[in-house]
């Protein structure tokens, strides 16, 4: 069973930072996508950035430039860098994980963690 739990959320000014941690219980040697999701309230669960075992990425346009993903695959970690963020970032971010390749679409995760929220003030 994949289990992941989320920790760095809270909250920042306009152009501050955040770093989130996605503690992922997963099958070693296996191929995994393990991506970040957030959702703003009254809209739906969207697509920020995913990572495969293979160490390719995708990005959301919204948070190119900006945000960085990466894996610590000593500890298990899934890292979310978040930097000159913004108020539309503001959110409930998710970590997810699926077996194969990384998918935009929400849908398609079977593994979340509960959230942790980032609020970002202008």
């Amino acid at each position: 069973q994949v289990q992941l739990v989320e920790s760095g959320g809270g909250s920042v000014q306009a152009g501050g930072s955040l770093r989130l941690s996605c503690a992922a219980s997963i099958y070693p040697g296996g191929r995994y996508c393990l991506a970040w999701f957030r959702q703003a309230p009254g809209k739906e669960r969207e697509w920020v950035v995913g990572l495969t075992t293979a160490d390719n990425t995708h990005y959301a346009d919204s948070v190119k430039g900006r945000f960085t993903i990466s894996y610590d695959n000593t500890q298990n970690i899934l890292y979310l860098q978040m930097n000159n963020l913004s108020p539309e970032d503001t959110a409930m971010y998710y970590c997810a994980a699926r077996v194969g390749f990384c998918d935009i679409s929400s849908a398609r995760y079977p593994y979340w963690g509960q959230g942790t929220q980032v609020t970002v003030s202008s």
